[in-house]
């Protein structure tokens, strides 16, 4: 309720962002929550900072405040509880993480809503069983155990066969764990899911590859030769997020025929224009007979008149397809012996 205003009490002057924070408390969630999209995040921040800290506003201080915005004004006795009030009309016009992010806080059990297991399924198989591989067989079934069963299978097939028996056989055996050797692992997977989202989260390395994926492999080479000159740690975490149209001689036969199943002929004609041989014959041997006998016809009238602008934009067409098509786990860009052969190299 509001306090008794006495008019000739003296109240500090409010600042813009104070008067700001006033007149969106008083329009009401629905009004309100419309007007956020509006202001700039740091504008809200600074209204929100404001509006958590606010004096009670006598109705008459508030009437005029209104007027002075030339806005609308809701009729009441005055305004109480001014960061709840706040928090519910940011909830009415922002998404909760947005909500949570201008407000500064993070959901409380936002750690729990997913167990340390069920976030590593969202890594790759192959880093994890990587991972797993060095670790005790004991330790590495109680956490194949605890993994979700299809991320477990997965992670399983990526080890050598005699370490991938034993983990089975233990997991197969596994009695009751010790509490205390059961913390002492998730503690160690705890570490292990801060490293990858930390890796996730490296926007700057996602960018730097995102732009050499846009060049030609002459100036990825290039550009990586000079940033090897500062640091080879930039260029290990890099390099395997390049693709370039020279690698899909690398891809698995598999990988590369699921590629070109849904390019078109044209595409593939004009990315194909200028290509190595070796280069060439690893795109048409994933492609049927009948459409690689029509491209090798076109193929073989000549570049003349061709665009090298329309051959980069078919070939980066391309790239990019594999690289989603990556993403969803449909294909392999690079066999697996060639991808721990650049990781160690």
């Amino acid at each position: 309720m509001m306090e008794a205003y006495a008019p000739g009490a003296l109240e500090a002057p409010l600042s813009p962002p104070e008067k700001a924070a006033a007149v969106l408390l008083a329009m009401g969630k629905p009004v309100a929550g419309k007007l956020l999209k509006f202001f700039e995040q740091d504008e809200l921040q600074t209204i929100i900072k404001k509006a958590q800290a606010l004096r009670t506003i006598p109705p008459q201080e508030l009437i005029e405040l209104v007027n002075e915005f030339e806005d609308l004004f809701s009729e009441g006795a005055g305004l109480m509880d001014n960061a709840k009030a706040m928090e519910g009309i940011l909830e009415e016009g922002l998404t909760p993480d947005e909500v949570d992010g201008l407000l500064g806080r993070r959901t409380q059990f936002q750690a729990f809503e997913q167990t340390i297991w069920e976030r590593l399924q969202d890594s790759d198989p192959d880093m994890i069983g990587a991972f797993l591989a060095k670790e005790h067989p004991q330790t590495a079934a109680y956490i194949v155990s605890m993994l979700p069963s299809a991320f477990a299978g997965k992670t399983l097939m990526k080890l050598p066969d005699e370490v991938r028996a034993t983990i089975l056989h233990r997991a197969v055996n596994m009695k009751n764990v010790n509490p205390r050797a059961a913390e002492i692992i998730e503690r160690r997977v705890e570490e292990l899911v801060a490293t990858i989202d930390a890796e996730k989260g490296s926007a700057g390395t996602a960018k730097v590859a995102e732009i050499m994926n846009e060049l030609s492999k002459p100036e990825v080479d290039t550009l990586l030769g000079q940033l090897e000159t500062v640091s080879k740690k930039d260029v290990e975490k890099v390099r395997p997020r390049i693709f370039l149209f020279d690698d899909i001689r690398l891809m698995p036969q598999r990988s590369r025929s699921t590629l070109f199943n849904d390019i078109s002929g044209e595409v593939i004609t004009m990315a194909l224009r200028g290509a190595e041989m070796e280069l060439s014959e690893a795109i048409l041997s994933a492609i049927g007979a009948r459409q690689r006998r029509m491209i090798e016809s076109d193929l073989a009238a000549g570049d003349q008149g061709i665009n090298p602008r329309e051959i980069a934009v078919a070939r980066r067409t391309i790239t990019q397809e594999a690289i989603r098509l990556a993403g969803q786990n449909q294909l392999s860009l690079r066999e697996e012996n060639t991808a721990q052969t650049q990781e160690a190299a």
